[in-house]
């Protein structure tokens, strides 16, 4: 191995970000190459692997135009989770694969907890049953194209997929494998109890991996299609989530941060699974050996925010493209012309039903308080407020068990000044602020191969790779008007939540 610079790949829902770093973090060059999602029925969601493929080639290729392929060291993947790619017994691709978000399988979820008891399932796996998740695709399949399902060799998540066409090994790591609802989260294996609840074959099942193992090297038709050397190293990396949690430094106990995209989650690390009677949250295999990551996320946060805007925004967007800004930056100074509280005004943030902490599918969005006094900044501010004070009730459920001291930050949403000072005064905590927000998944995966292979010597070193810019502290008065508005929130739920059912889309 010759080269000491990391390449890090993240295969996300719209496209691959190809980024490479230098062992101290910094950011060399990104390449971006997008890629479609077919819906093809009102709740399927699928992506052609094939296409992955040409993208994960192509950003390559636009990174060595820059650098040399003897500059790498290591390639690393981040991939979303949670879907399922059927290939034969050469790694070829049998369908779409099907993505996280497609919810085709509500029957065979449900007969899942026919034959196992939804707290069992938790109990083995730390996620609730669901149609989001691997296993139930695979058993939609085996119930709706059966000669597919009997030439499927392996389940492949997506980043498994390109590392079998980088390396020719099937295999997965326990990270990616816990969104599949099959993984023992205690044992790290594959839980013979709740595949044989599905009646799905065990085979089908790839080896399981840690994060930092070493997957294999870039095979010669691999270095011909991407222009990499052959023999470069391949780490398994992880899903998304959990090259996040890496990138933002999570890689102790009790340090915990808040993702704000479109939608949010807030996690932390910890060494046990923790107790969680109520199934609000739910637990990832940490790509640091010996560690959990608890996670709860909420639907639509930064889309409720984009909503407000492409609804009332109009004005604000005209004017930051004649600037040549983002209009978020002319929202900002919006936010800040409403009062904590924005006046009375309360937003319930449920746009597209709600994960944690209320797992409501039927839950909606809603303003309370109107009145012909209230100004569009104070629906703005609302808004910001009230997808808060959601993740509030999320990081309650976990500051019971850890000790959370801080809370770091990262994506787009976390930008705004404003909202950073509503998440310190809701969180009564501090908000440190990387220098890299749209990154961190991104040197997630490439520290997960750094250590895999060597070119760091262990997880420790990401703390000092990160260089917060900024820290927001919580305002006293603040946090106790939010407190107060907590309350109000969680109430206001209560009482609308028998309506939402009977309300339709």
């Amino acid at each position: 191995m010759s080269g000491n610079l990391l390449l890090a790949h993240d295969l996300g829902t719209s496209g691959n970000k190809a980024t490479l770093f230098d062992t101290d973090g910094n950011l060399l060059v990104s390449k971006t190459v997008p890629y479609d999602t077919f819906y093809s029925n009102v709740t399927w969601a699928e992506q052609d692997p094939l296409v992955w493929w040409e993208a994960v080639c192509a950003s390559t290729r636009a990174i060595l135009q820059e650098h040399k392929a003897d500059e790498i060291g290591v390639v690393t993947f981040s991939g979303q989770m949670m879907g399922c790619l059927p290939v034969d017994a050469k790694g070829r691709p049998l369908k779409n694969h099907i993505i996280y978000s497609d919810q085709r399988a509500v029957r065979q979820t449900e007969k899942l907890v026919e034959r196992i008891d939804a707290k069992r399932i938790f109990e083995i796996t730390g996620h609730r049953a669901s149609p989001s998740y691997s296993i139930e695709k695979l058993m939609w399949l085996r119930d709706n194209e059966p000669e597919t399902y009997a030439q499927t060799a392996k389940m492949l998540n997506a980043k498994d997929f390109i590392n079998f066409k980088l390396t020719g090994r099937m295999a997965t790591e326990y990270n990616d494998a816990s969104g599949t609802n099959a993984l023992d989260l205690q044992q790290l294996a594959w839980s013979e109890q709740i595949i044989e609840a599905a009646r799905v074959d065990r085979s089908k099942f790839p080896e399981l991996l840690s994060s930092i193992d070493v997957v294999g090297e870039i095979t010669s038709e691999a270095a011909e299609a991407t222009g990499l050397r052959k023999g470069t190293p391949v780490v398994a990396g992880s899903g998304d989530g959990g090259c996040a949690t890496v990138g933002i430094g999570s890689v102790k106990p009790g340090i915990t941060y808040n993702y704000i995209g479109s939608s949010s989650w807030i996690s932390t690390t910890s060494l046990t699974i923790l107790d969680d009677p109520e199934m609000r949250n739910f637990t990832w295999a940490h790509p640091v050996p010996g560690y959990v990551q608890p996670c709860g996320t909420m639907q639509t946060a930064g889309a409720s925010y984009a909503w407000l805007k492409d609804q009332l925004g109009g004005l604000e967007t005209k004017r930051a493209v004649r600037a040549g800004i983002s209009p978020y930056r002319l929202l900002d100074d919006l936010v800040e012309a409403s009062p904590v509280g924005a006046n009375g005004v309360l937003f319930l943030p449920y746009l597209l039903g709600e994960r944690s902490p209320r797992w409501n599918p039927d839950a909606k969005g809603a303003f309370l308080g109107l009145t012909l006094e209230r100004t569009k900044a104070d629906m703005f501010r609302s808004v910001l407020e009230g997808i808060t004070l959601n993740l509030g009730m999320i990081l309650e459920t976990m500051r019971k068990q850890v000790p959370i001291e801080e809370m770091r930050v990262l994506g787009g949403g976390a930008k705004g000044r404003q909202w950073r000072q509503i998440l310190a005064d809701v969180f009564d905590l501090p908000i440190l602020v990387p220098r890299y927000l749209e990154e961190a998944t991104s040197m997630g995966a490439a520290v997960i191969g750094g250590v895999g292979v060597g070119l760091l010597d262990s997880f420790d070193r990401i703390e000092s790779l990160i260089q917060f810019t900024d820290t927001v502290y919580p305002i006293p008065a603040h946090v106790k008007r939010y407190r107060e508005a907590s309350v109000l929130f969680d109430e206001a739920y209560h009482v609308l939540e028998p309506l939402f059912s009977k309300i339709s889309g």
